[in-house]
């Protein structure tokens, strides 16, 4: 009786859907800079760039996700390299690719360029 109870669970284990499989994802911060024409010191010259959307692309696989106030931002996604682009349209980011890895969340950072010069 405990040998068919264990082929069960193992049965069980061994035959769950792939989508059961880990999931990776990414967090991180968006900032946006410089904020100022000259930079001091004492102050900093750049800030969290807030409400801005993130869109990752692999293939026909499109996930977007929005900053919050502070900045930050979490997506669950597939493993695999992606492109990332940032709205609203026309802010110039880096990187402009990320690799999410398998079964964990990878923090990746962006930065956006204001153009302040």
């Amino acid at each position: 009786m405990k040998a068919a109870g264990l082929a069960g669970v193992l049965v069980a284990v061994f035959c769950l859907p792939a989508a059961a499989a880990p999931a990776g994802g990414l967090r991180g911060l968006v900032t946006r800079g410089p904020v100022r024409p000259v930079c001091v010191a004492s102050l900093p010259c750049s800030a969290p760039a807030s409400h801005v959307v993130l869109t990752f692309r692999r293939g026909a696989l499109v996930r977007a996700t929005r900053t919050g106030a502070d900045g930050r931002y979490r997506i669950d996604l597939p493993p695999g390299r992606y492109a990332v682009t940032l709205a609203p349209g026309g802010l110039r980011s880096s990187p402009g690719s990320v690799v999410v890895p398998r079964g964990r969340i990878a923090v990746a950072n962006f930065s956006i360029d204001t153009g302040i010069r």
